[in-house]
């Protein structure tokens, strides 16, 4: 019998018990070989270190707004929980608005500069999630900074399904967010206990590559740079029930 989950970390925290060791996002970018593999007691440090450094590093409270103007990646993943996880709202880069803090890429620093924030962190999305070598101006650099949090996040009041999950264009409440995730997953057929290969050409958005698979109770093999060579044999070494490319 499934926990029923009304939030965004109630919903993680359920994926990580179910197996604490099993992979639950298996990273892929054809273009640089990178290959990166979370089991969920692995992205549950991330995030627990995320939710850290946003409430004692950065000294955000429940309900600020974190903009997370960021590609589909295992960090991306580990950034939106963590931020959930902390009680903050997330805003996805789609449109600026005042912020407390920003986190985005090299490449996107022009972008991300539309988003009005004090604390500005970077991150080269890199294998190993080795640091920056040259930092934009006026960021710090996240995977260098999260490293320096704890392994356990212990926050104040637990968050509440009303509260603010998606800053934006659409503001949505965690429950909200559950939800439209529920509906999601049964749209792309994700079921309990698969294994979700996604193409983020495809489906760039968080709501198809980690919420839906997430609350639907599934791990993701996330593919950027996807050479279709390789999908074949993905999918089989991987154990992929569920193709989205």
């Amino acid at each position: 019998m499934r926990t029923v989950t009304n939030t965004i970390p109630q919903a993680f925290a359920a994926a990580v018990r179910r197996d604490p060791t099993a992979p639950l996002l298996t990273w892929y970018d054809d273009a640089s070989g990178d290959r990166t593999e979370l089991s969920g007691a692995t992205l549950d440090n991330w995030v627990s270190k995320t939710a850290n450094l946003l409430v004692d590093g950065v000294g955000l409270g429940h309900g600020d707004i974190v903009a997370l103007v960021l590609p589909p990646h295992w960090q991306t993943a580990a950034l939106l929980l963590g931020t959930s996880v902390a009680g903050l709202a997330a805003d996805l880069g789609e449109e600026p608005q005042p912020v407390e803090a920003v986190f985005t890429t090299p490449d996107l620093v022009v972008r991300a500069t539309a988003w009005s924030a004090l604390d500005r962190y970077a991150t080269g999305l890199l294998p190993l999630a080795m640091p920056l070598r040259t930092l934009p101006e006026g960021y710090a650099d996240y995977v260098t900074e999260v490293r320096n949090y704890g392994d356990h996040f212990r926050g104040g009041a637990p968050v509440d399904p009303a509260d603010l999950a998606l800053s934006g264009p659409y503001e949505l409440s965690h429950s909200d967010v559950i939800e439209a995730a529920t509906e999601r997953a049964a749209e792309l057929g994700i079921a309990a206990g698969d294994r979700v290969l996604v193409d983020t050409a495809v489906h760039p958005e968080a709501a198809d590559w980690l919420l839906a698979p997430l609350v639907a109770g599934a791990s993701v093999v996330l593919c950027a740079n996807l050479d279709r060579a390789k999908l074949e044999s993905r999918i089989t070494s991987e154990k992929v029930s569920v193709s989205l490319a």
